[in-house]
């Protein structure tokens, strides 16, 4: 029987550019299980399959309740699992795509205030706009050099 490739803490993380601290963690949530060398962790090609998982899942916004109930039910049954898999995919595609149309509403109305503020400041100041700009400035200093 060939040996089975394993993976250490520091290889895992370098590879999904994660910290050994959130592998630990993932470890201590009872999404991984890698087994022990002495002190050492000695993961399998099984616990880097579901650290996949694990990451992909974390990247598209799944909760790690979400991720374990899908981890633990890949032993069970591959086919709930990917039922399930496909129930909340769908949810967060939903949620994702309304979240992107709330970031686009609040990008165009950014904008307009940009193009309201260049064309308020492309017209040339008043004199009394420039008084008291300069009045202002003036106390601004003195306060500035009192706090000093």
């Amino acid at each position: 029987m060939a040996e089975e490739r394993t993976f250490g803490i520091s290889q895992l993380a370098r590879e999904f550019e994660i910290t050994p601290r959130a592998l630990r963690f993932y470890e201590d949530k009872g999404l991984l299980s890698p087994r022990r060398d002495g002190l050492n962790r000695v993961y399998s090609h099984k616990d880097r399959a579901k650290l996949q998982l694990i990451v992909r899942g974390k990247r598209v916004g799944l909760s790690l309740v979400e991720i374990k109930e899908l981890l633990d039910l890949y032993k069970v049954d591959q086919r709930a699992q990917a039922q399930v898999a496909l129930k909340r995919f769908n949810a967060r595609i939903i949620a994702l795509e309304q979240q992107r149309r709330h970031v686009d509403e609040a990008i165009d109305a950014l904008r307009k205030s940009v193009r309201q503020l260049e064309d308020f400041l492309s017209k040339p100041a008043t004199p009394a706009a420039m008084g008291a700009a300069r009045a202002f400035e003036k106390e601004a200093k003195k306060r500035l050099e009192e706090a000093h």
